[in-house]
């Protein structure tokens, strides 16, 4: 079986396509044949070192989210999921794969209308969106911004927010051409990656800020915050905030600030998978949209992790055995 795995940490060059045994569904498990697989930003972070090596050796498959059909079941396991068309969470590894075993409480069965490369496009990024926007205690008239807004989980929180009722969604991305494509998903104000306004509107203060980058620039968005605001950090695509981070609430004490990390790992399995499966249908409604920058062979995986580091992608590469 053809996979892709970590030859080496760093640069995307370290990516090979490797034969690997056949994988066999344990006890409950099932096996599927993916027939698309989601490139995320937490590849990248793994790929790139950025968590550090203890925990992810090399000889590592990438790869969280899966679609496909599965193709065989372990013990415990109802057969009637043999044939049925799904989206599998895999973890922090594992899914760049012809053929893949996920426990059966990470999968979700797909819609007949919702294409698998859709799958992949939206599952872990709506439900972290999602999630990430009840953490941040967002409710409807608020204003929103999300930093980093051109990726999935991005795109995903613009069109939640917008969703529900949001007074103002800033996104923060590189250029005007982005910042019109995320317009059209529901954005009102288009920032730089520094957050200052692209598009000519004054500067603005926002109640809720979702950041998928993270980095050194992090504590400056702190100063984008109204009075009570509450900037939840999803993900850390630009590394690490600096250790002190902290001291810029501080010292802005009189605004009662909030700063807060949020994972998916805290939110119980039943709830993310009843989530993900609305999700599904409301995609197959037309009512959310799946953004797909490319579509890439299985093979050409160290190419889509070029393409991402270098800032190019907007919404999702999926990969395709």
């Amino acid at each position: 079986m053809r996979a892709v795995t970590i030859r080496t940490f760093g640069d995307a060059g370290g990516l090979a396509v490797t034969d690997l045994p056949e994988p066999k569904a344990g006890p409950g498990q099932l096996l599927i044949e993916t027939e698309a697989i989601g490139v995320g930003g937490v590849d990248a972070v793994i790929r790139r070192g950025t968590l550090g090596t203890s925990g992810f050796a090399v000889g590592l498959v990438p790869g969280s989210e899966v679609a496909g059909r599965v193709i065989g079941v372990g013990d415990g396991v109802d057969a009637s999921w043999i044939g049925q068309r799904a989206w599998a969470f895999m973890g922090v590894s594992g899914g760049y794969a012809e053929r893949v075993v996920a426990r059966v409480e990470d999968v979700t069965r797909l819609p007949a209308a919702l294409s698998a490369i859709d799958a992949v496009t939206l599952g872990s990024a709506g439900a972290v969106a999602h999630f990430a926007l009840a953490h941040a205690r967002f409710t409807s008239g608020e204003a929103v911004l999300v930093r980093g807004a051109a990726g999935s989980i991005g795109i995903m929180t613009v069109q939640l927010a917008a969703m529900g009722g949001a007074l103002e969604i800033g996104v923060t991305t590189s250029s005007l051409e982005r910042g019109g494509r995320l317009r059209e998903l529901g954005a009102t104000r288009v920032l730089d990656r520094a957050g200052n306004p692209l598009d000519g509107q004054e500067s603005a203060h926002f109640d809720v800020i979702i950041d998928v980058v993270s980095g050194e620039g992090l504590p400056s968005f702190f100063e984008r915050l109204s009075p009570n605001g509450r900037l939840v950090a999803v993900g850390v695509v630009g590394g690490y905030p600096p250790a002190d981070f902290g001291m810029t609430l501080m010292q802005d004490f009189q605004r009662s600030l909030s700063f807060a990390t949020f994972s998916m790992n805290t939110v119980p399995i039943p709830e993310r998978n009843r989530n993900r499966a609305d999700q599904f249908e409301a995609a197959a409604r037309g009512e959310l949209h799946a953004v797909v920058h490319d579509v890439l062979p299985l093979d050409q995986a160290a190419d889509a992790h070029r393409r991402m580091d270098e800032g190019e992608v907007f919404g999702r590469i999926v990969l395709t055995p």
